[in-house]
């Protein structure tokens, strides 16, 4: 017999496509994947042989909980140098990536009935997690219009007595978009005076386009350094996916305590080689890694965002940040779903619908991919809705 929270969670939609779309290729059917939410890259060699030497080091037992103190110390500088955040060892934890982290937090803060906040479109775990911590997700829907984007008077609209948390991505997985430092700081306008917590998704921090600036919303102010929990990782920024790191930082402390306690009952401490290698990727090491993907990434966007713009029937606002587009083809067929697997069975094309992500009418395409892979891959979209036209 199956407990009711288990059964009350959905899979994963982006990992169902991705694992349909790699079933596909091994039965020999010519598929070309845009689902996947992880860099073509290969890891940087500064971290591989940090790892090597790790193991060759021996380091390979427990460890603390939390992460050893050289990762968290790693963790603290860098908040320091790239965010202007000010943390000390004990107000962070190293996890297995971010959904761990946000799992901690959750069971950690929420109770039956709390509500959380999820601007939409969202990362398909977010929903999930909410509703198997007990709580209520609530959504506040944006579009193209707002460049999926929620303004100060969208929020103070969602608020209630029972709202517990908002989370805020940035940049957004699955749309691209970045909020400007004026916008944090009107959304912490609202929140000033209550008491809701917010959780803040920056694992894309480092893959902005076109002199975009990436700001932590912990920075803004204060106020806002004291509610906000940051969530973020190695796996997009430097190609660390199948590594498992993640971390939070947090200015309290008995809740930093919290989550290390539940992590302590799960899966204790993560990696310890990741943990040594992680310390690379952190500290500025792969610095020059990480600025040659986000030039390649850069092209990609604007000529996939050049390619579908001139599709007719679909349409996409360009990202400024992360590797995907968020793609409108409302005009052609409102239902995702159907839209996306027509596609994946006539074309061989796999995307993912943005039903899961909680906005219909659109599907997630990522550019992680080489040009030639993207231009084929887009033509035959095209092609594909001349024909459902």
């Amino acid at each position: 017999m199956l407990s009711k929270r288990i059964q009350s969670l959905s899979e994963s939609l982006t990992i169902a496509i991705t694992s349909l779309a790699q079933q596909l290729q091994r039965e020999g059917k010519d598929v070309i994947g845009f689902s996947a939410g992880e860099p073509d890259f290969d890891t940087p060699r500064v971290i591989k042989d940090a790892a090597i030497d790790a193991i060759e080091k021996g380091y390979t037992k427990y460890t603390a909980v939390d992460g050893i103190p050289e990762l968290k110390e790693a963790i603290v500088a860098k908040l320091k140098r790239d965010n202007g955040l000010e943390y000390t060892t004990d107000q962070v934890i190293a996890s297995n990536g971010a959904k761990q982290s946000l799992f901690n937090l959750f069971q950690a803060t929420i109770d039956p009935g709390d509500e959380v906040i999820i601007p939409a479109p969202y990362w398909v775990t977010y929903p999930e997690l909410v509703k198997y911590s007990e709580g209520v997700p609530v959504a506040i829907d944006t579009d193209d219009s707002t460049a999926f984007k929620i303004t100060p008077e969208m929020l103070e609209k969602a608020i209630t007595p029972k709202t517990r948390m908002l989370i805020l991505t940035t940049p957004s997985n699955p749309t691209g978009a970045v909020y400007s430092k004026a916008e944090i700081e009107a959304l912490a306008e609202v929140l000033r005076g209550t008491d809701i917590l917010v959780a803040s998704d920056e694992m894309y921090e480092k893959l902005v386009y076109h002199g975009t600036e990436f700001t932590a919303t912990a920075s803004v102010s204060d106020d806002m350094f004291q509610r906000t929990v940051t969530i973020n990782g190695l796996s997009k920024s430097v190609a660390m996916t199948g590594w498992r790191f993640g971390y939070c930082a947090s200015a309290d402390r008995e809740l930093v305590k919290a989550m290390k306690k539940l992590q302590s009952q799960s899966t204790s401490n993560i990696n310890t080689i990741t943990q040594h290698a992680a310390i690379k990727g952190l500290d500025g090491s792969a610095d020059a890694d990480i600025a040659t993907m986000r030039a390649a990434f850069e092209e990609r966007c604007d000529e996939a965002v050049r390619l579908f713009n001139a599709i007719d029937g679909l349409s996409v606002v360009p990202p400024r940040g992360a590797f995907y587009l968020f793609v409108n083809h409302k005009a052609v067929e409102s239902d995702s779903i159907v839209f996306a697997k027509r596609m994946l069975e006539e074309v061989g094309i796999a995307v993912v619908p943005g039903a899961g992500f909680g906005t219909d009418g659109y599907f997630r395409f990522s550019f992680a991919k080489d040009l030639e892979t993207i231009r084929r891959g887009i033509g035959r979209i095209a092609e594909f809705v001349e024909k459902y036209r």
